[in-house]
């Protein structure tokens, strides 16, 4: 797990929450007979402040998630002093792809061919995770089940694309634990095809311990660490 502990800050709200979802993570984690050592929590905190940010930093986080590239990026230059690695988690417009090239660590959502083109470097690699669409509505982020090989196998031969792994949102209609034993089948797949890409994405604040059991290596967890978004009024 790529979080620590710090006492800074114990008895603040933020870190009563962080402490107890890395309770829940590590309980989870041995409930499925693994180390927390196989896992990266990653602290999604759009809509927050920068300044939550930065406590979180100061309570041993480094991996922070973000989805809108406007925001994300904001941030990142405010909290350039820090030591993070920022995940770029939600939909990527391929007219925005090299603009988040330039801060995030890792984009979780490869989803088409086209962004796979947009995102082509020769000069630097960056970590990705191909996006699965777990529904029938093609209108959500995800690459269709029938296109997931070509996908990967075009992600493998653009410079400049590291692939991790595989990435998933379980859908609300469908049990957690089955909708992840889906994203575990198709990870496979990929291995078929890119050993290397082992990592899975999964798992959120409501259905994190299904995820760890069905063998997912990064959580992206906001609301039950980060406490509800800010009032936009």
């Amino acid at each position: 797990m790529t979080t620590s502990t710090s006492p800074t800050s114990s008895s603040s709200p933020l870190a009563e929450r962080l402490a107890a979802v890395r309770a829940g993570i590590d309980d989870a984690a041995r409930a499925a007979g693994r180390s927390t050592d196989e896992l990266t929590t990653i602290v999604v905190t759009k809509f927050h402040p920068a300044s939550l940010v930065r406590e979180l930093a100061s309570l041993g986080v480094r991996d922070v998630g973000e989805n809108r590239h406007q925001e994300a990026q904001e941030k990142a230059a405010e909290l350039s002093d820090l030591d993070l690695a920022w995940h770029f988690v939600g939909q990527l417009q391929s007219k925005k792809a090299r603009q988040v090239r330039r801060y995030a660590s890792v984009i979780h959502s490869i989803d088409r061919l086209s962004l796979v083109d947009a995102l082509r470097s020769e000069e630097s690699d960056i970590d990705a995770f191909v996006q699965l669409n777990l529904t029938d509505d093609p209108g959500r982020g995800g690459v269709a089940d029938r296109d997931l090989e070509a996908l990967v196998e075009h992600v493998l031969a653009t410079p400049g694309l590291r692939l991790l792994g595989v990435m998933a949102v379980a859908p609300l209609d469908e049990e957690p634990a089955r909708a992840f034993e889906r994203v575990r089948a198709s990870s496979d797949r990929v291995r078929a095809i890119a050993p290397q890409a082992t990592a899975i994405s999964a798992g959120m604040s409501q259905d994190y311990r299904e995820a760890v059991a069905a063998g997912a290596t990064h959580l992206r967890i906001g609301t039950a660490i980060t406490g509800n978004r800010p009032s936009l009024g």
